[in-house]
């Protein structure tokens, strides 16, 4: 069997520790970066949806700086927003290279991708239920935790699956810059050193943990659904 594995990829087999730890990379920028931009994107969706033309608490001036703020991110190439916030990540985190250096521009870029995904989310919370839960007393905090997020439960697990597939893409990337993980990996034995058993293990890998992702969320999303 190893020798059958050494045959098929040999520079992945000599390589291994490293292999190892880009997967371990990749999974740290995913947890981190993913769970930052979840809390952030979830807060921003919400403030968007309630503070709307329309909404239960309509604050045209804060929607208009949140929703442009957003817009503004959403519109920067991620390869552009990693080298453009190098001196933001020196200033967090100590470095603007390796995981840790590769946490703020992953988290810029995913929380307007996810807040957009949040509020699409509760768009589509049944109105008659919202006037329902005011009519009969409910706060604005009941009605947003009650019956926004309670009602949207399958959709926004289906916006979780959707970002942070779309995380798995940044991270790899990131690894143009130096922040490390699977895609740091492919470059600089795949692509660099023309060692293409690297690169498809790389892909393979990739596609698996999609999968993955794919599936849980489209569990949690059936589980949900009314």
């Amino acid at each position: 069997m190893q020798e059958t594995l050494i045959n098929i990829m040999p520079n992945v087999i000599e390589h291994w520790d490293d292999f190892i730890e880009a997967m371990k990379d990749t999974l740290l920028m995913e947890v981190w970066a993913g769970g930052i931009a979840f809390v952030l994107g979830l807060v921003l969706g919400v403030i968007l949806t309630v503070t709307k033309p329309g909404g239960i608490l309509e604050n045209k001036p804060v929607y208009k700086i949140i929703d442009t703020v957003t817009n503004l991110f959403r519109s920067i190439p991620f390869i552009i927003l990693l080298t453009a916030l190098m001196p933001v990540s020196r200033a967090i985190m100590g470095t603007a290279i390796y995981v840790r250096g590769a946490i703020v521009p992953l988290v810029f870029g995913c929380t307007p991708f996810f807040t957009r995904q949040v509020e699409a989310a509760l768009a589509e919370t049944d109105h008659g239920l919202i006037e329902a839960a005011i009519s009969m007393g409910s706060s604005p905090f009941e009605v947003i935790t009650r019956v926004y997020l309670k009602e949207s439960i399958a959709s926004l697990a289906r916006a979780v699956t959707i970002t942070a597939i779309s995380l798995l893409g940044l991270t790899a990337m990131a690894g143009a810059v130096g922040a490390g993980g699977l895609g740091d990996f492919a470059i600089r034995y795949g692509h660099d050193r023309n060692m293409t058993d690297i690169t498809w293990i790389t892909v393979i890998v990739l596609v698996i943990a999609v999968s993955i992702v794919q599936w849980l969320g489209g569990y949690i999303a059936k589980k949900n659904t009314h």
